[in-house]
Order: structure tokens, then C-alpha cells, then sequence
């Protein structure tokens, strides 16, 4: 079975992703090519997931079946969510190229995306950690726990109610100041799982 790179870029049409493949030795260059030059007259691509596998030609046409409804005529641009895809291609055994960063971290953290946007929300697929922890945003003492409907849910210990999705200060907020408290680093565009593991590490240390 040859071994070869399953790849990820989007474009700069929200929501249009291209699925391709390359020999191991080639994606630099072609990520080089697509980046500066497009694909089938669209603009914007930029790498977003790379893993190497064997038999990719095989699985390239597994996920271009998966996503056939979505394709754009005969080209490899699809109408996916970049998160779907990409932990659909985390699942595959293989060696994560691009982005420098564990499989599955990348899984986790496009199922959370994907959790997020309502786009998948199975029931029970979570078990988060339970931890208390204080915000100094609210001065308050919270518990995190795993809700019935294996969401996370945050407790204000103050009253025993939880906290709403749209609650001000957020949920987010809430645990990214909890984060800063303990010494650690939050990031803007983490997501409020992401965020919740960071702060269940630190409280755990």
C-alpha cells in the first residue's frame, strides 16, 4: 500500500474546503503552489490539516464519496465544514504533518468546534472533569461538571443554579479569567471546551 498525504486548505470562500492528496515528498511544494496560485479559479487557499497515510489514494476517494453531495463539479472543493473534515481525517491511523500538534488534540478539538456550531451534538459524548474554581471576573466560586446531556455546564456555587449559554460575563470569560487567575495562558480564539481543559489541568496540578 503506498504511503502518502491526505491534505486539508481553505479558501477564501467561507464554508469551501479542498480534500486533496500529495506523494509524502511533495506537500510543501504543493501547499507552495495552491497558496500562491488558487485552485479552479478560487482564491485564498491556506493549509489547514495534513496526515500521512497508507493507501491514501484509497482514502482520498473514500472522503471524496463521503462528501459527494457536497463537491463542486469534478474539482476537489467541497461544501464542509472545515471541522468536519478535519476530524474525520483525525480518526485515520497515521502522522499528523500539518499542524505541529498531536492527533488527538486536533480531534477533540474539532469535535468541540463542531459541538459548539450545533452541528453534532450527540448526547453523553463528553464526560468532562468535575473542578471548583474561582473567577476573579465575578468574584465567584463555580463547579464544572458534566450535564445529563453530556454538555458542560458550569455551577454558581453562590446559588446552585447553572449558568446560562448567554450569560454576561460568559461562560468563556468566566473560565478564561479562572485560567489567568492560576498562572496559565488563554488564547482568543480558544474554544470554551478548550479552555475548560486547560483550566481542569491547572486545578488538578
Amino acid at each position: 500500500m503506498a504511503k502518502g498525504i491526505i491534505y486539508l486548505t481553505s479558501t477564501v470562500v467561507d464554508g469551501l474546503i479542498k480534500i486533496g492528496k500529495c506523494q509524502s515528498d511533495q506537500y510543501d511544494s504543493r501547499m507552495y503552489q495552491l497558496e500562491h496560485n488558487g485552485y479552479c479559479n478560487v482564491a485564498g487557499l491556506k493549509r489547514q490539516f495534513a496526515i500521512e497515510v497508507d493507501d491514501y489514494d484509497a482514502k482520498e476517494v473514500l472522503l471524496h464519496t463521503i462528501f459527494k453531495k457536497s463537491q463542486v463539479g469534478d474539482t476537489e472543493l467541497f461544501s464542509v465544514d472545515l471541522d468536519l473534515a478535519k476530524q474525520l481525517l483525525a480518526a485515520f491511523d497515521g502522522t499528523v504533518i500539518y499542524p505541529k500538534q498531536a492527533k488527538e488534540e486536533i480531534f477533540d478539538e474539532a469535535t468541540d468546534a463542531l459541538e459548539e456550531k450545533q452541528i453534532i451534538l450527540p448526547q453523553n459524548r463528553h464526560h468532562f472533569k468535575d473542578i471548583e474554581f474561582t473567577s476573579s471576573l465575578t468574584g465567584k466560586k463555580y463547579k464544572g461538571t458534566t450535564s445529563k446531556d453530556g454538555v458542560l455546564a458550569i455551577i454558581d456555587l453562590s446559588d446552585g443554579k447553572e449558568i446560562p449559554n448567554n450569560a454576561k460575563p460568559n461562560k468563556k470569560a468566566i473560565i478564561g479569567k479562572a485560567i489567568e487567575d492560576l498562572g496559565g495562558n488563554v488564547k482568543k480564539d480558544d474554544t470554551l471546551y478548550q479552555r475548560y481543559r486547560t483550566l481542569s489541568k491547572l486545578v488538578s496540578k
